[in-house]
């Protein structure tokens, strides 16, 4: 017998070695090798590679095909995923435990089912039992949709070959394993077989695939780079808890648009999809605040409005406290920088907490000019006018920078009833008569200029 040969492999990107190190030389992560028994290479290593094999073909040569999408019958999902559902695409949907992903895909595969079309939920996780005790409270029944709880891949594909559905649920994939592999099921090697197998059973068949993946306690998607690699969207699933309110957010789509986001509400029934985002995050806003802003934001093709809250105190400790959530800590304490030296505030004796409403996560600089009015509104204890949004990038010489997509933004707020809006002055070049007669717009090129018309005494 030939001698076996152990690797450790990076549990988070993916990167093998004959040796164990303290951090990953690729990706500097600390204590993520796990110690795994090498593959022996053999034939007919993947059970679902088609036997066909495919002929090099002139690009002039190839056919052009409409991918016919399946409709699912959700609105904000469709819109997300690029129209519909591509018939045998592969789909990765990750996000924290108790979010609701389970709950979403129910949803999903109910949608499909009603349409007559056959699928197939692997309830890894849960017993048969358990899933069919959320079926029903999610009221749903149909003979179209077929529960399956096993984890054997064999088995698994053993039911496939003989039901031949139309659509599969995998929950999750990082509890699916493979006989022939000695690693525990959710290691590196096995999440990288499964997913390569998924894949060829969703091209190969013709079976559009969902594949529910576990999330590390840093919001990544668990397991190597190569799972996000190998599938053609990548959906983000993440939200706050108390409010209710779920995103579902297009990391990465071979067939739609990316970075684009679908907004829900979870209830006693599910998941609901909110077509007014803008109206959801603004009706507990309170008018007479000091500290907060309105600020319009972009996420993927869409524009909707977010307040941005600020609390500034004296801190009672030698050592001031700057706490933000849901925008990025360093950018918090970039901008308190350009307040302290632009504006002269004395900040480094204050307790500074910075946080988005509604439990949204906002990364785009157009958010700069926001966040600070707001901290400014809470520093004077003045509140802002209440119709008035701003955006802008704020730089480091304290200049107000230009911003894309500006008529979108302004739109949103011409609907949402808003009359002024600041924002750099080089965004008003080329703004349509349209909504420069139905909003007031104010152009700006430093942060003092912002801070001096906004805050009313």
């Amino acid at each position: 017998m030939s001698k076996v040969k152990t690797l450790w492999s990076c549990t988070e990107c993916g990167h093998s070695q004959g040796k164990w190190t303290g951090s990953c030389p690729m990706c500097q992560k600390w204590n993520t090798f796990a110690e795994e028994v090498e593959v022996a290479e053999q034939s007919g290593r993947f059970e679902s590679i088609p036997e066909k094999t495919a002929q090099p073909m002139r690009i002039h040569e190839v056919e052009k095909v409409e991918f016919k999408r399946i409709q699912t019958g959700i609105g904000e999902f469709d819109r997300l995923m690029g129209g519909g559902l591509v018939p045998g695409s592969l789909t990765l949907v990750g996000g924290e435990p108790g979010i609701g992903k389970s709950t979403l895909m129910m949803q999903i595969a109910d949608s499909f089912a009603k349409q007559g079309l056959t699928v197939l939920y692997i309830c890894g996780e849960e017993s048969v039992e358990q899933t069919s005790m959320r079926a029903q409270r999610l009221q749903i029944n149909s003979d179209k949709l077929y529960l399956l709880s096993e984890t054997s891949f064999s088995n698994i594909k053993l039911q496939v070959d003989q039901l031949k559905p139309d659509i599969l649920i995998v929950d999750s994939i990082q509890i699916v394993y493979k006989k022939e592999l000695p690693s525990a099921p959710g290691s590196v090697s096995q999440v990288r077989e499964m997913a390569t197998e998924f894949m060829h059973l969703s091209k190969g068949m013709g079976i559009s695939t969902f594949l529910i993946g576990h999330v590390t306690k840093s919001g990544e998607i668990a397991g190597p780079r190569v799972l996000e690699h190998l599938v053609d969207t990548v959906l983000d699933f993440d939200g706050d808890q108390q409010h209710g309110y779920r995103m579902l957010r297009g990391v990465k789509n071979r067939f739609g648009p990316t970075d684009d986001i679908a907004v829900f509400q979870m209830g006693n029934q599910g998941l609901a999809e909110v077509t007014n985002p803008s109206l959801i995050f603004l009706e507990e806003r309170g008018n007479k605040t000091p500290g907060s802003a309105i600020i319009p934001t972009i996420e993927g093709s869409r524009a909707f409005l977010v307040e941005m809250q600020a609390l500034v105190a004296p801190s009672a400790f030698s050592n001031s406290t700057r706490k933000s959530t849901g925008l990025n800590p360093n950018r918090l304490s970039l901008l308190l920088a350009v307040l302290e030296k632009r504006m002269g505030f004395q900040l480094h004796n204050k307790d500074v907490f910075v946080s988005v409403a509604g439990g949204l996560k906002i990364m785009e600089p157009a958010i700069d000019l926001g966040v600070v009015m707001a901290i400014s509104s809470s520093f004077s204890n003045r509140t802002l006018d209440p119709k008035t949004a701003v955006i802008g990038e704020v730089g480091l010489g304290g200049e107000v920078r230009s911003v894309p997509r500006i008529e979108s933004r302004i739109k949103e707020l011409i609907n949402m009833g808003f009359t002024k809006c600041v924002l750099p002055k080089r965004n008003l070049k080329g703004l349509s008569k349209n909504l420069t007669d139905h909003i007031l717009l104010q152009g700006i090129e430093y942060v003092e200029e912002a801070i001096g018309s906004l805050v009313s005494s």
